[in-house]
């Protein structure tokens, strides 16, 4: 039998973490990532942040990537000035992103980006973001769920045809769409909730919700199955 697909996801690094009695920076992911990789059928690596110019060696070793959730992707990168609601910038990990997105779509390896994800995934390519929306976030720290509707005849749908309720926690959206993407999920406000590059390109899907913190397969599934 063929083997699983090595998954890559990329980290972040947080100062003063509490290991033991010791308090050190660390390269952290939540666990719900790996795990959705490793229910869907893949083998999960983390990666944790390089130089950008490493991206393409660390991509050329892998069967698809995910370019996890997160902090606001740094205005600057889509040419626009920082509203005050935007959170401050991760610039390091926006680079080492960035180099990943490149290095994938180079590459043709099979890449879907998650959340914050979706949104660099939409910078990498010229697009620009909506830096504040209402109603798409709970309380700190809670989830919450709304419905999500496929656009029909896209991969999305291919992998997930019905309108779905979807665990989300985001106040950043996609505006204009990088160059060759497609929309190919909205949420009922007409916020677009999944983009992706048409058949025939490379396997690339981006989705705005949380797949890691739900029961869902599907998306990852579909991931799985383009890098095997």
């Amino acid at each position: 039998m063929p083997g699983r697909p090595l998954i890559g996801v990329s980290t972040y690094l947080e100062a003063g973490t509490r290991w033991g009695v010791w308090e050190l920076e660390a390269a952290l992911l939540p666990a719900g990532y790996p795990r959705l990789v490793q229910r869907a059928g893949g083998l999960a690596a983390l990666l944790p942040p390089d130089a950008p110019e490493h991206a393409a060696a660390a991509v050329s070793r892998l069967d698809g990537l995910v370019i996890a959730g997160g902090p606001d992707v740094e205005p600057v990168r889509y040419g626009a000035d920082p509203d005050p609601r935007t959170g401050p910038p991760a610039r390091a990990r926006d680079a080492w992103e960035l180099a990943l997105i490149d290095a994938a779509l180079a590459a043709g390896v099979p890449l879907l980006g998650i959340c914050r994800g979706m949104q660099l995934l939409n910078v990498a390519l010229g697009g620009t973001l909506v830096q504040h929306i209402d109603g798409h976030a709970g309380e700190p720290g809670v989830f919450s769920r709304h419905e999500v509707k496929p656009v029909p005849g896209t991969r999305y749908a291919d992998a997930v045809p019905v309108e779905t309720a979807v665990p989300t926690f985001h106040h950043q959206a996609v505006d204009r769409l990088g160059t060759g993407l497609l929309p190919s999920a909205h949420a009922a406000d007409g916020t677009v909730e999944a983009i992706e590059l048409p058949a025939g390109d490379n396997w690339v899907l981006g989705v705005q919700w949380h797949p890691e913190m739900g029961e869902d397969l599907r998306v990852m599934r579909a991931l799985i199955a383009a890098a095997s």
